[in-house]
């Protein structure tokens, strides 16, 4: 049964990059096989990861469904097989791991259905690996729409700011409001600036609210102008030093929290 991973937060945390470096780590790792997920319409996972997508769930489910209306659907095909033969026409397969993207529909369409289809494209495809990590779109919407059900780990990412932390309570709020089954949830502070002694430490002020607020802190990533700078060129972010202090901070907690022993839990 596959270990699902899910990276949550508010824009601008840098989610995307800890789902991508989560995702590097298992690879490098060998423990098994790998589902990576990008849930967000924006959709920068696989710029992240160094990997191109044609097709995502959203234009794929938009075809289908221009096909019928203009009479040109194959009969021959239940609706049913068709979204199954489009899942795995979207789904990009490298060395390392295999890539989902749901993007969006086409126009001001609602995103109610490729949400829909990207729970059952996850339903589908997890007993086939080992690990699935998904990088849920900015906000709540997956969490409210329960497409990040069945979670084994949740970590939920904040920028060192108040508001941030604001942020990141609500979303452990609501999934404890909707039922959601996660295993375990925890936080993690990111792009937090190092002291003097090259310390990553939350200042005073963040630790404090981390504690009225009570968030089952993680722990803390730093500032690393190496990510701003792949950002800045358009560079893989996978493509950070394996000494770069962001992916040796992040692998330490990983270590603490994921099955890398073999087991399921």
């Amino acid at each position: 049964m596959a270990y699902t991973i899910a990276v949550a937060g508010k824009g601008g945390t840098g989610k995307t990059t800890v789902a991508a470096l989560i995702i590097d780590y298992l690879a490098r790792l060998g423990k098994g096989s790998i589902l990576a997920i990008d849930a967000d319409p924006s959709m920068n996972l696989n710029l992240a990861l160094g990997v191109e997508v044609e097709e995502t769930i959203g234009s794929g489910r938009e075809e289908i469904v221009g096909d019928i209306r203009s009479g040109q659907y194959n009969l021959g095909l239940d609706k049913q097989q068709a979204f199954r033969l489009m899942i795995q026409e979207c789904l990009v397969e490298t060395e390392h791991f295999d890539l989902l993207a749901m993007g969006r529909p086409e126009g001001p369409g609602c995103y109610c259905a490729p949400n829909h289809l990207l729970r059952q494209s996850i339903d589908a495809l997890a007993g086939h690996y080992r690990f699935v990590v998904i990088d849920n779109e900015a906000g709540l919407e997956h969490i409210s729409r329960r497409t990040t059900r069945d979670v084994d780990l949740l970590l939920v990412i904040s920028d060192p700011t108040v508001r941030g932390l604001i942020a990141a309570q609500r979303v452990f709020e609501l999934v404890a409001e909707l039922g959601s089954r996660v295993h375990k949830a925890h936080l993690i502070v990111n792009r937090v600036p190092s002291c003097d002694d090259n310390e990553i430490v939350l200042p005073q002020e963040l630790a404090a609210k981390v504690a009225e607020l009570n968030l089952p802190l993680l722990g803390v990533l730093p500032q690393d102008p190496a990510v701003a700078e792949r950002d800045v060129l358009g560079q893989p972010l996978i493509t950070l030093p394996h000494n770069a202090p962001v992916r040796r901070c992040l692998e330490n907690l990983l270590e603490h929290v994921l099955p890398i022993d073999g087991q399921s839990r």
